[in-house]
């Protein structure tokens, strides 16, 4: 008995320090903007990943744009549940929230009906949740995304294609919608898929990229005939493109990155990879944090923004 209290006192004391420390993050925010003058207008917060690759990086400096246009402060914290920071969102007292969920849609749901139901404007970005009264949502269609990969594979083979998608744990968001992606491939190619879409998953490590490589080029587990591999993280992208070279498979086999970091522009460059797929991180944390001030202001904004999409080849690099 003296042992259940004892653990109670202790998660009672991590959760009481894990809010306090919440409190020190938005009151730091809100000096710092208010120091440079002039009051705010509101505070919003932004729930991201942990996972700081130059996507999510591209998310906050696109938000903290937007807060600086309309005077607001913005906080940055983590979706991540084992730090409890969504859920001590509704005692933090902010005038909204981008949220970018990763977890299931049960759990997703269930924390941004925790907002709503204290009317705290809520817009949900990279990942869309289905719900009978849907959030606005910030970013891209997954079918999209995979219909443009799909485009980009045909325009690289002449013949029959043999695919190999790698989605990571470092971009949740796309992971989580895989089965729209592959639709939207398939939709794509058609009859000229040879076989199945085959998937793969890296980890958060930025190096897996490279042992899967090896894994499917040495006559490892997975191993097999592809002719196209199509990555959906610029860290991933980098990796293997280092791992292609190693090989001596650099054109032995077409891969489509992702992202637009300079690791990725240069291997393309250097043709080491065909091309790469191109979402505007920071246009989607712009869009956040301007609906949140529409949301404020009037009541109303834009129930889907479609951030858009490009793909990045020789020809247009900049």
């Amino acid at each position: 008995m003296k042992n259940l209290l004892r653990a109670g006192i202790v998660c009672f004391g991590i959760l009481a320090l894990l809010t306090f420390l919440v409190s020190l993050s938005i009151a730091r925010s809100l000096y710092i903007q208010q120091a440079s003058g002039g009051s705010l207008n509101y505070h919003f917060a932004l729930y991201l990943p942990d996972n700081r690759n130059s996507f999510f990086t591209g998310i906050i400096a696109g938000a903290e744009q937007a807060a600086e246009e309309f005077n607001a402060a913005i906080s940055v914290h983590s979706i991540d549940p084992a730090k409890n920071e969504l859920e001590m969102a509704l005692y933090t007292g902010i005038d909204g929230a981008v949220v970018c969920p990763y977890l299931d849609d049960s759990t997703a749901r269930r924390q941004l009906d925790r907002l709503g139901s204290m009317q705290i404007p809520t817009v949900i970005i990279n990942h869309n949740v289905p719900n009978d009264q849907p959030w606005p949502f910030i970013g891209n269609n997954n079918f999209d995304v995979g219909r443009r990969l799909g485009l980009a594979a045909g325009g690289v083979n002449e013949g029959p294609i043999r695919l190999a998608v790698v989605y990571s744990d470092k971009s949740p968001g796309i992971y989580s919608e895989r089965e729209l992606v592959e639709m939207g491939i398939t939709a794509a190619l058609g009859s000229r898929l040879a076989a199945p879409i085959a998937g793969f998953k890296t980890n958060l490590n930025p190096l897996d990229a490279e042992a899967l490589l090896s894994r499917l080029f040495r006559g490892g587990a997975d191993s097999a005939d592809f002719n196209t591999i199509i990555f959906t993280d610029p860290n991933d992208t980098i990796a293997a493109a280092q791992a292609l070279i190693d090989l001596n498979m650099v054109g032995r086999v077409q891969v489509i990155g992702f992202g637009r970091d300079p690791g990725v522009l240069e291997s393309i460059r250097k043709g080491i990879i065909v091309c790469s797929l191109a979402i505007n991180p920071e246009r989607i944390g712009y869009e956040g944090v301007r609906s949140l001030a529409a949301l404020r202001k009037t009541g109303y904004t834009s129930t889907s923004i479609d951030t858009g999409i490009e793909i990045v080849n020789r020809d247009n690099l900049p």
